[in-house]
């Protein structure tokens, strides 16, 4: 059995956090989601916990603090800045996803709208950081 995958998921939509929820228990794989609402508050998270996640899922659009500005802070941070970060966004603007990997974000992956298509989007992510993610030493 593969060894567990730990996500988080940053955003401030309650019904997009279920949705992921929900998505991650259908794909019936060995992986946990921790969600947060905002970007201070996952930051404080990933500060005082010892586990850290394999991958951290980001929104770009909420308030307080953008999803950029977190990717900002946590690419800023020696502790973090390893930890592949996906952009999870219902933007497609092309100066969006250009921002993104010009801050080294690892994906971006646009939110479909659709119930099912977005069940299908986390599962083939989960499936493929599960496969994917490095060895641990």
């Amino acid at each position: 059995m593969p060894v567990p995958c730990h996500y988080l998921l940053i955003d401030d939509s309650p019904s997009d956090r279920l949705l992921a929820e929900e998505a991650f228990e259908q794909a019936g794989l060995n992986c946990s989601l921790i969600t947060v609402d905002s970007g201070r508050k996952a930051l404080h998270h990933l500060r005082s916990e010892t586990v850290q996640p394999d991958v951290i899922l980001l929104d770009i659009n909420m308030p307080g603090m953008s999803g950029f500005e977190v990717l900002e802070e946590l690419k800023r941070d020696p502790v973090f800045a390893l930890i592949p970060v996906v952009m999870l966004t219902t933007s497609s603007a092309k100066s969006d996803v250009t921002r993104a990997y010009s801050l080294h974000a690892s994906s971006y992956l646009v939110k479909s709208p659709v119930l099912g298509e977005f069940l299908e989007q986390v599962e083939a992510f989960l499936r493929y950081w599960q496969d994917n993610r490095l060895a641990e030493a």
